[in-house]
């Protein structure tokens, strides 16, 4: 087991590795940042100022040596922006970025599970019919439209939930959530919901199928043979069996949540990674982009090792060997 961590810890290095390279070159490669940073009135004394303060006199390999020095000491470079540490400024985001992702996760496996069980179970009623169509609709259409249909549904017209912002918030151990106050689940509503919409369409079908494959096994057969009620085969040995492909695909589907709110928190104004990097971009604040995009990377790769691990607790031929 140790061996296995300490493969995927290097693995994770390689990534992060690679990651930096290639983002660091694909940003450098567009735009200029100090056009952006500067008026157009600036003096050609201001502007070569500026391009020797951030070190862009310097060729791109010279730039990422000094980027990747400073990352194995833990610095990420100064926003060109904010005026501070990239770092802190992810951190300082990173919060609410999870708070949201955590919700619509919740809500995913939540709401998509029992939907798919009662697919799976009776495929050929209506309600497993309307639950299908529901997923067909969460699949197929936008998210970026899904949310701003809900909030000219909800806000504007109902005005029954905020249509932005995070709402008020509560400290636990220095970290800002909103789950724990009314307003803030009035804020965090809306764009949960729009955010695991998809989520949700693709565990209902991940399950439908799990349920009706393990319906057709010989052990639940053997199992109502048995006598065993409806509700333990259910629960206990279709329940169980469908979890193990789905835990491993809901892991990749947690990181893509995290990596991938940034139209939501867009849409909602959430105070966000995802906001901070779409205003990042529009700017060329380099090192916030190359700090949000690791910082990214970094939580990818330990949610899937964290998922690893639960594959082995659920499953018994890994945890006994008989995986390879």
């Amino acid at each position: 087991m140790l061996l296995w961590i300490f493969q995927r810890i290097g693995q994770t290095l390689l990534t992060l590795f690679a990651m930096s390279l290639l983002v660091f070159i694909g940003v450098w490669l567009v735009g200029n940042p100090v056009d952006m940073l500067l008026s157009s009135n600036a003096t050609p004394a201001e502007r070569t100022a500026v391009i020797k303060a951030f070190g862009l006199d310097q060729s791109v390999w010279m730039q990422y040596w000094h980027f990747l020095d400073r990352a194995l000491h833990g610095d990420l470079g100064i926003s060109w922006v904010y005026n501070i540490p990239a770092l802190q400024l992810i951190t300082q985001r990173m919060p609410a970025t999870l708070e949201l992702a955590l919700v619509a996760f919740l809500f995913a496996l939540l709401v998509g599970i029992p939907l798919g069980i009662l697919a799976g179970v009776r495929p050929r009623s209506l309600a497993a019919k309307s639950v299908m169509g529901f997923s067909l609709f969460g699949v197929s259409l936008p998210s970026f439209w899904v949310g701003m249909m809900m909030i000219m549904l909800f806000s504007v017209k109902l005005g029954w939930l905020p249509a932005s912002g995070r709402g008020e918030t509560v400290n636990i151990l220095g970290v800002p959530v909103s789950f724990l106050t009314w307003d803030g689940w009035r804020h965090l509503l809306l764009p949960a919901f729009n955010l695991a919409l998809f989520k949700i369409s693709m565990v209902i079908r991940l399950t439908r199928a799990g349920t009706l494959e393990c319906l057709q096994q010989d052990y639940i057969r053997f199992a109502r043979a048995k006598g065993l009620s409806s509700s333990r085969i259910l629960f206990v040995h279709v329940l169980k069996n469908t979890l193990i492909p789905l835990t491993t695909v809901l892991g990749l589907e947690l990181g893509s949540i995290i990596a991938f709110a940034v139209v939501t928190e867009t849409i909602y104004a959430w105070p966000g990674m995802g906001k901070l990097i779409i205003d990042a971009i529009g700017v060329l604040d380099r090192p916030v982009i190359l700090a949000y995009l690791l910082m990214t990377v970094l939580m990818f790769t330990l949610i899937n090792m964290f998922v690893d691990l639960l594959y082995v607790l659920i499953d018994p031929r890994v945890r006994h060997g008989g995986g390879k």
